[in-house]
């Protein structure tokens, strides 16, 4: 189990879980992150924050920061 933050670019993960309470998770969530959505790094900013990935059929910009309270396995 890894954090999205620590995940590689070209790498497909699913999501096990969206950790934490509030506001975040509930704003994470509401942006299509849940269990078992799967979840293709696209690429990184320059100096690697943020973090761009399509879910769900679109692309997300998603902050470092955020992307530490999503766990993910990575796929084959």
């Amino acid at each position: 189990m890894k954090k999205l933050s620590e995940i590689k670019v070209g790498k497909n993960v699913k999501v096990l879980k969206v950790v934490g309470e509030g506001a975040l998770k509930r704003r994470i969530m509401d942006m299509g992150i849940t269990k078992d959505a799967n979840i293709f790094v696209r690429k990184t900013a320059p100096l690697g924050d943020p973090i761009e990935i399509s879910i769900r059929g679109y692309e997300l910009t998603i902050r470092k920061e955020d992307a530490k309270i999503i766990l993910v396995e990575e796929c084959e």
